[in-house]
């Protein structure tokens, strides 16, 4: 993914990763998503700032549901706590399927004043 972007100067003020819910990434041990960021960070020298944005509950895996469902799955799942001004962000997540969780995610940034949202995955199913 680094060795596609580099190319492009893709520069996001920030990177954040989709946040996994404390009780889900305790049970894995890992966030799938952050380590991918973390990778990316380090190649595009692009800060990764997770801290500010969470995963408020713990929701029903998305891979676990029809399409229809996962919106209603994911609906104010996330929020977003900056200290400082960031206005454009890249969230990285391993594969979007029905988009549910990056639309989520870039409308829970917006209404905290993002301009510019990217979804960077991975894999489209």
């Amino acid at each position: 993914m680094a060795s596609h972007l580099k190319p492009l100067n893709k520069t996001p003020d920030a990177l954040m990763a989709v946040p996994l819910h404390i009780k889900r990434l305790s049970e894995r041990g890992f966030n799938q998503s952050e380590l991918i960021a973390q990778h990316l960070q380090q190649q595009l020298k692009v800060p990764l700032r997770n801290q500010p944005l969470t995963r408020l509950r713990n929701t029903a895996k998305q891979s676990s549901l029809h399409a229809d469902d996962r919106r209603n799955n994911i609906h104010q799942a996330f929020s977003y706590q900056a200290s400082d001004k960031i206005n454009s962000i890249a969230i990285i997540d391993d594969v979007v399927t029905t988009g549910a969780t990056a639309d989520e995610l870039a409308k829970t940034l917006k209404q905290a004043g993002v301009e510019k949202v990217e979804i960077w995955a991975f894999a489209r199913a």
